[in-house]
């Protein structure tokens, strides 16, 4: 994180506001217009990528001649001056900056009087807008990603302490067939672990550089733009300027994995809602990450879950606002672009909140092992375990399903559970239930049976865990550049 979210700036627009791009106007802008103009309130906390690129940018100057040395020892220490006072706050924006690259040439001005004008050749706002962007992101992405790894590891945790805990496998929300819960509690991580991927994968296509396109046509200064990508970190220099300026595939490609985590996110809260629940009672919530009622004092709300199942409609909904704002843009920056940062930033923000909570949630509740086990057969759950017996037997699948099926409804009109019959019940629905089907009605033998790769069998759930653990800690030495 690079410290400089959220910061509160002054609105005091005392001064004469200090404009890029006011050379051929003889008045200024109408209050209208400077009101719904400025961003300098939401861009401010791209201050550092800015600097960030200033410094490479000053370097490009001093190697292209236009720069002395003097000029740029005094404008990198000046660059380095001005990043100190805006992260103390004795440096801050103001309405009349109208934006973060505004502010900070005033900043420099402020320091090196024209010389801090000289920073501005051969670069415009709207490569540097793209640029900043693009540093942001791929500052914060690495942030998440190891987010998502604390959450993948608290899921693995549990799952590894209840890989031989049977529970109630259900489809359509109807017991299906018992499963491990650990088993359970994986198919929650194999999304996550496929989030960090697509953001790893995102990061290749981001890795490109539009500092030194200029507007949309590049320089005719004899810039480096080659040399800056490097400085940056990037793996290239974007090849076409227009395109460099006007694309925002990588803020929408990453809204579109922020919004899948959120999906995801969401999916395994109303896993918990449920879980958490009276009629369930799989877990209990530590107090740490759950609220009570303001009226009824037994409550205990899964509101980290709940939370996490709400945000997702966010990151939705900021996905989409790009992809609107993008629709139908001609080439190249238009100011529709201003509209890019907001739901990156929020997309970023809302992650990084809802997240550590949900890791917190997971890795603190309690699991009911005993509630769980006593359920896992019920609804008669351990049906396809005997429909399968009898394939192996020889009888025909479609044959062992009905007969199972019609087993199924004498148990109900008799009221009684599939491991009450007696050898003559069995006998009475269907030849082919001899007594021998006794070997498959139970919850261990039904999770061991299934060990084929990605079954349920606690073997298999082990050797997830084996493979997940390797997977997650390259993901967190993605995350933390190791």
């Amino acid at each position: 994180m690079n410290g400089f979210e959220g910061w509160a700036f002054a609105v005091s627009s005392e001064r004469k506001p200090m404009r890029l791009w006011g050379g051929r106007f003889e008045g200024g802008p109408a209050d209208a217009l400077t009101r719904l103009s400025v961003s300098v309130h939401f861009d401010w906390r791209l201050v550092p990528y800015d600097l960030m690129a200033s410094r490479a940018h000053a370097r490009v100057l001093n190697r292209a001649g236009l720069l002395t040395n003097d000029e740029l020892g005094r404008m990198l220490a000046a660059i380095d001056d001005l990043e100190a006072a805006c992260k103390t706050g004795d440096f801050r924006p103001t309405i009349a900056d109208e934006d973060v690259h505004t502010a900070l040439e005033r900043g420099l001005l402020e320091r090196l009087g024209s010389l801090g004008g000289k920073l501005r050749a051969g670069r415009s706002r709207n490569d540097q807008i793209a640029t900043d962007l693009r540093l942001y992101l791929r500052d914060h992405v690495r942030t998440i990603v190891s987010r998502v790894v604390e959450l993948e590891t608290a899921l693995m945790s549990q799952a590894e302490e209840h890989a031989d805990t049977a529970a109630p496998g259900m489809t359509h929300l109807q017991h299906a067939q018992p499963v491990s819960f650990g088993h359970q509690l994986l198919a929650h991580v194999h999304p996550l672990t496929r989030d960090i991927d697509r953001l790893r994968d995102w990061d290749k296509r981001a890795a490109v550089s539009p500092l030194g396109s200029g507007a949309l046509a590049g320089s005719s200064l004899p810039l480096d733009p080659i040399a800056v990508a490097a400085e940056l970190g990037f793996d290239s220099a974007a090849p076409n300027s227009m395109d460099a300026v006007s694309d925002r595939d990588f803020a929408a490609e990453f809204l579109f994995d922020a919004a899948m985590i959120g999906i995801h996110l969401s999916r395994l809260g109303e896993e918990i809602v449920l879980w958490a629940s009276q009629e369930f009672r799989w877990i209990e919530m530590d107090d740490a990450y759950s609220t009570g009622s303001s009226i009824m004092p037994q409550k205990k709300n899964p509101d980290v879950a709940e939370l996490a199942r709400g945000k997702s409609g966010r990151l939705i909904g900021a996905l989409m606002t790009m992809l609107t704002t993008l629709k139908g843009l001609p080439l190249t920056y238009n100011r529709d672009l201003q509209e890019d940062k907001e739901p990156v930033f929020d997309a970023v923000d809302t992650l990084n909140l809802v997240l550590p909570a949900v890791a917190g949630l997971v890795s603190t509740m309690r699991v009911n092992k005993s509630r769980l086990e006593s359920s896992a057969p019920d609804g008669f759950a351990l049906a396809t375990d005997l429909a399968e017996l009898l394939v192996r037997k020889g009888v025909a699948f479609r044959d062992a399903h009905e007969a199972v099926g019609h087993l199924v409804v004498w148990c109900q009109v008799n009221d009684k559970d599939l491991g009450d019959l007696t050898d003559e019940e069995l006998l009475k629905v269907s030849p082919h239930f001899t007594p021998d089907v006794r070997d498959v009605l139970s919850v261990p033998g039904a999770l061991a049976a299934r060990k084929a790769h990605g079954g349920t069998a606690p073997d298999r759930v082990r050797d997830q865990l084996a493979t997940l653990r390797e997977l997650v800690d390259a993901q967190a030495a993605w995350a933390t550049g190791a």
